[in-house]
């Protein structure tokens, strides 16, 4: 009897140090986070599908920022990522010209396009160092903010000699996928259903120091 109670004891001793809603690493307090890589290997991805074609684009002129109290990454996850219009890429000259032109994405009339946390909405973890979670954002495009929901993992890493041959300091890795419906902002043409889907699959794979 006398075992049992001390297992329970010691369970819920475990449960009030431990933080499911937090990392469990070296560092303290809120911690920011930038994600502008100079050397091009951060990435946003899209994909469009259809029954005659399939379209694969990305960019890798990220900027933004994410900060967090790291015990409490559910109630104080702030963020924001974006990237120039005009710096997506299919792999085909002409076809990059047409996706930016005035009857698709339009870059010159709306250079950016961005991706602003709203909400966390409920958090996993997953390690000590790394988190799932599903947060509502505000994603705008062609001059259109819409809120959508987005499922992101995220984990902490120390600084370390590993670390170090990256970027200076602790770094936060982010991959996030979602799904955003063309037509909702006010992308509209002839050949949208047919050549290109109007629904788009998004990926993200960023890695931002919190030395900058």
């Amino acid at each position: 009897m006398k075992s049992i109670i001390s297992a329970l004891i010691f369970l819920m001793l475990s449960a009030a140090t431990t933080n499911p809603q937090g990392f469990d690493v070296k560092a303290k307090g809120v911690q920011t986070f930038s994600f502008k890589d100079d050397k091009g290997r951060n990435q946003a991805t899209f994909t469009s599908k259809t029954p005659f074609d399939e379209v694969d684009g990305l960019t890798t002129e990220i900027s933004g920022t994410a900060s967090f109290n790291v015990s409490d990454v559910k109630n104080t996850l702030q963020g924001e990522i974006s990237f120039p219009t005009a710096s997506l890429q299919t792999g085909i000259t002409m076809r990059d010209r047409d996706m930016k032109a005035p009857k698709w994405l339009d870059a010159e009339r709306y250079p950016t396009i961005s991706f602003k946390i709203v909400k966390v909405t409920n958090v996993q973890k997953l390690a000590p160092n790394k988190l799932k979670v599903d947060v509502l954002g505000d994603f705008s495009l062609h001059g259109v903010t819409k809120e959508i929901p987005v499922e992101a993992t995220m984990t902490y890493l120390d600084a370390s000699s590993a670390t170090a041959a990256r970027e200076p300091g602790d770094l936060l890795g982010v991959t996030a996928n979602f799904h955003i419906t063309l037509s909702k902002y006010n992308v509209q043409n002839m050949i949208l259903g047919t050549r290109v889907s109007n629904n788009i699959s998004i990926g993200v794979n960023i890695v931002g120091t919190n030395k900058f």
